[in-house]
């Protein structure tokens, strides 16, 4: 493998406990400046609501349908191809509506650390 080229390893992912599968693709001190996951919520599933302090994190929907609700705003359908923003400190969750998997990237700056997670 390329040593600039890191390449999604689903034999890694997890599940993790706000409700969704992850695979960590980037997330490194080498570049302490981004990280990126590849997230999978199943059918009919939804993910707890949630925030991070001290990230901004997006969501680029690849495939399946959604809704997501971030902050006081009126939730929001997304499908494949839309990106959803989310400052520092706010909660989010999503809720996938299709019937496929939900799958985005969820691409943090700073990167992300367990320690800026907060649910409930």
């Amino acid at each position: 493998m390329h040593p600039y080229v890191k390449k999604l390893q689903r034999a890694n992912e997890y599940y993790f406990k706000e409700g969704c599968y992850i695979i960590e693709v980037s997330n490194t001190d080498q570049d302490s400046a981004v990280s990126i996951a590849h997230a999978r919520v199943l059918e009919g599933q939804q993910t707890a609501w949630h925030w991070l302090t001290d990230t901004y994190e997006r969501y680029v929907i690849l495939s399946g349908q959604g809704l997501v609700e971030v902050g006081d705003a009126a939730a929001a359908a997304v499908n494949a191809g839309d990106v959803v923003l989310i400052p520092p400190g706010t909660r989010q969750r999503i809720t996938n509506t299709g019937e496929s998997d939900l799958e985005l990237m969820a691409i943090c700056s700073p990167r992300f650390s367990l320690e800026n997670y907060h649910s409930g």
